[in-house]
């Protein structure tokens, strides 16, 4: 079976706990993170991670767990599929 992966981004205000509130969401929908980078310009926050959602059905239903994350924390978070990622990006 081919690995379906999918783009996670986070932007915002830095604060405390943003990485482990995000990791904890996809822990706990057994979604493994396969790369993560995150960066803090003054006190501007950015991550963006590649995940393996392979066996995962609902995208929607995490994008709605993350984005209330996200509301609740002054975060933008998105997720896309690595494939309409590449497309929406090409130059």
């Amino acid at each position: 079976m081919e690995q379906k992966r999918a783009i996670v981004s986070v932007v915002g205000k830095d604060q405390v706990g943003i990485i482990a509130k995000v990791t904890t969401i996809l822990a706990e929908e057994t979604i493994n993170i396969l790369d993560i980078s995150q960066t803090i310009l003054q006190d501007f926050f950015t991550m963006m991670m590649i995940v393996d959602v392979t066996n995962y059905e609902d995208l929607e239903a995490l994008q709605q767990k993350l984005s209330k994350l996200g509301e609740a924390l002054g975060l933008t978070i998105n997720v896309q599929l690595e494939d309409i990622f590449q497309a929406m990006h090409r130059v």
